[in-house]
């Protein structure tokens, strides 16, 4: 190898170290000013940017304070939170459905249903009744909250039979005008996903 060659591939080699040197230290810099924009980020003083898509301006201010929440989602949650703190009442603890969703129980549930509850919570539980319509807060949307992990057995025997008024909704009691298994009917109905009759297809 000739002196010319040598020093040729020496440069070469110096340039390729260069240019990894300055990308090496172009990543320092985008690294550490990503972590000085973390670091005012967490400052809940320091403005917001636009881009901040995890923490949004609607989501920067404290949403489940006393007198933040709406009253309507207040009053809907306030059955939620006594039942994940406190557990439903004695008397509906380990409340389990007995009937399984055969055609016979579903019929009797869906007439049980349109009798007692579609004024309010309407035909498939989405409380568009003509009755919830005008209630405010608006009927409980049957159709999501019996899909919630938390909506077991005992809490809907519960709501159902004390209804809504020690949380301030229009929610009537039923456990006076039905009995415990014509409510297990109506909710082995709801969980069945609301299924018309066969006059209703």
């Amino acid at each position: 190898m000739s002196t010319e060659e040598a020093t040729m591939r020496m440069g070469t080699t110096a340039r390729v170290r260069a240019g990894f040197v300055s990308v090496v230290l172009a990543l320092i810099v985008i690294a550490a000013t990503g972590f000085v924009a973390l670091a005012q980020s967490s400052d809940r003083s320091a403005p917001r940017s636009w881009w901040d898509m995890w923490n949004p301006p609607w989501m920067q201010r404290d949403m489940w304070g006393r007198g933040q929440m709406d009253t309507d989602i207040r009053q809907r949650m306030s059955r939620h939170w006594t039942f994940m703190n406190q557990g439903a009442p004695t008397e509906y603890r380990g409340a389990l459905n007995p009937y399984s969703a055969d055609t016979e129980t579903i019929t009797e549930g869906r007439a049980l249903y349109q009798q007692n509850c579609v004024r309010c919570h309407g035909k498939e539980g989405l409380a568009d009744g003509e009755v919830g319509r005008a209630l405010n807060p608006s009927p409980a949307l049957l159709a999501y909250l019996i899909q919630m992990p938390m909506v077991v057995d005992e809490y809907l025997l519960w709501a159902v039979s004390d209804g809504g008024t020690a949380f301030g909704t229009a929610m009537p009691a039923f456990k006076d005008t039905l009995t415990e298994d014509q409510i297990w009917k109506i909710v082995t109905f709801m969980r069945s996903g609301f299924p018309p009759g066969i006059m209703e297809q």
